[in-house]
């Protein structure tokens, strides 16, 4: 399992047999995705891309929509904040 992935399931008390819903639209999730991308961070704050704010549970149509900034990550870190 990825870290990032661990991370996410270690916050919220998931295990790989959970069923883990889109943050944003509430479908089955299939990618816990980084908001701000990890290759923005550099060496130097490599630690911080993993942070459970920087991570979120979407679903394969709200990932593809965040890759095309039709889900502006602003709004996707407005839902980390209401955790």
């Amino acid at each position: 399992m990825q870290p990032h992935i661990q991370i996410y399931f270690e916050s919220f008390g998931y295990n790989i047999a959970d069923t883990i819903l889109c943050e944003v639209c509430g479908a089955v999730s299939v990618d816990i995705h980084h908001i701000i991308p990890r290759s923005k961070f550099g060496k130097k704050r490599k630690n911080e891309q993993d942070k459970i704010t920087n991570l979120i549970a979407l679903c394969r149509n709200c990932h593809v929509e965040a890759h095309e900034n039709k889900l502006k990550k602003e709004y996707l870190q407005s839902i980390t904040e209401k955790r």
